[in-house]
C-alpha cells in the first residue's frame, strides 16, 4: 500500500531520493507501523520528536502498535529549539 511519508528540518536528510518538498510516496507493508518506517528509512528515534498521522499526534506510546492505512500521511518533525 501507499502512504505519503514527510520529514522536516534537519530530518529531511533521511528523505529517500526523489522527495520533492520534504515529502514523498512510498510502498508499505500493510501492516507498518509508525516505527517500522522511522526505522526503516534510519531516522532516530531519539530525534523522531512530533510524530502526526493525518495531522494527529502519535503518542511515543502509540508508534509500535498503530497500524497505517492506504493513503495515510505520516509527519515527523525533530525537536527544536528556539522561537
Amino acid at each position: 500500500m501507499k502512504i505519503k511519508f514527510k520529514l522536516y528540518a534537519t530530518l529531511s536528510d533521511y528523505l529517500p531520493e526523489g522527495a520533492v518538498d520534504n515529502a514523498i510516496e512510498i510502498d508499505v507493508p500493510e501492516d507498518a507501523s509508525p516505527n517500522s518506517i522511522i526505522d526503516r528509512f534510519k531516522v532516530p528515534r531519539e530525534l523522531s520528536h512530533l510524530v502526526l498521522v493525518n495531522g494527529v499526534f502519535a503518542y511515543q506510546s502509540e508508534r509500535e502498535s498503530a497500524i497505517l492505512k492506504e493513503g495515510d500521511t505520516l509527519a515527523i518533525w525533530p525537536p527544536i529549539a528556539g522561537g
